[in-house]
């Protein structure tokens, strides 16, 4: 078990240190913002484009993994509206906001770091095939959802063209399309290129992690206790808990395995927030469910990785 804390306290330490810094008045507010625009918009996207042009795109892009990963995510998002709508006895469309909050997990800044002091760099082919799809998968299901539900019907066709525009204009998206086009080419990156691109992307990760520890202060745990431990629960326990029972029924590798349970433990991602706050639906639980839930993740990963062995 301590081997398991050597690999996960370290990275909710730095979290925490972003915390106190910007709690403490150590660094303002307006700083974290700009560290997070640089990892969101330069150093992340820069990670997961050399990722892509080194992956292998025939092995990476797992249908089994993936089917794994995303029926669990469906699963998630269920659980979460029908939780919000018999036990919270809420309105449909803060079913949604919450069955959002419960499915997108914090797969980049939470899920790299761990992954890859657990089983290292080379054990995250996995773990960048579903980061691949995440967002587009996540905000697809989400948003078509919402508008089905204010439509009374018919809300794929606006949520498919709300989710094109919103990806088109993100750098993680963008980022992983360049990579993919650049792998797809066969042609090798140039030293000149590539060497630049890997200083920036070295810095995503734990500049991303002191930020997200910063970013965290904003969030307050306020609002119906019962909304929040409903998503925490379904984030941190049920959706590793299916992915992993998919795993083995999908008879996934060992490796395949770990990596889709580790990163289907994660904590909800800001992205929860935030589309909470586009929607003007259950902010105040999307909110506190990332602040509870990236503190509670510290137990419930650590022993998710005790059990992955």
């Amino acid at each position: 078990m301590l081997d398991v804390l050597a690999v996960t306290v370290p990275v909710f330490l730095l979290i925490g240190a972003g915390y106190l810094a910007v709690w403490r008045g150590l660094f303002s507010q307006g700083q974290v913002d700009g560290l997070m625009v640089f990892t969101q918009r330069f150093a992340i996207p820069c990670l997961l484009f050399l990722a892509m042009t080194r992956l292998d795109l025939s092995a990476g892009f797992d249908l089994a993994l993936l089917a794994a990963y995303y029926s669990g995510s469906l699963a998630c998002f269920a659980l979460g509206i029908l939780g919000t709508r018999l036990w919270l006895r809420r309105g449909w469309e803060d079913a949604v906001a919450v069955g959002f909050a419960a499915m997108f997990a914090n797969t980049v800044l939470l899920g790299l770091p761990i992954a890859e002091r657990a089983y290292g760099t080379d054990s995250l082919a996995p773990n960048f095939a579903i980061i691949a799809l995440h967002a587009a998968f996540c905000y697809l299901v989400g948003i078509s959802t919402m508008e089905a539900v204010r439509a009374g019907g018919g809300g794929l066709a606006a949520g498919l063209r709300t989710v094109a525009r919103k990806l088109s204009r993100n750098a993680l998206m963008l980022g992983v399309a360049a990579g993919i086009a650049a792998n797809l080419s066969g042609l090798a990156l140039p030293r000149l290129v590539e060497e630049p691109v890997q200083l920036v992307a070295s810095a995503a990760l734990p500049v991303a992690l002191f930020g997200l520890g910063g970013v965290l202060v904003q969030y307050r745990p306020e609002g119906d206790a019962r909304g929040i431990l409903l998503v925490c629960g379904v984030a941190l326990i049920v959706h590793p808990a299916w992915t992993w029972g998919m795993a083995a029924l999908l008879g996934l590798s060992d490796a395949a395995t770990r990596a889709a349970v580790l990163t289907a433990a994660m904590a909800p991602g800001v992205n929860s927030y935030l589309f909470a706050a586009m929607e003007g639906r259950a902010v105040r639980i999307s909110a506190s469910s990332v602040l509870i839930g990236t503190g509670a993740s510290v137990a419930t990963v650590s022993g998710w990785l005790w059990l992955l062995g």
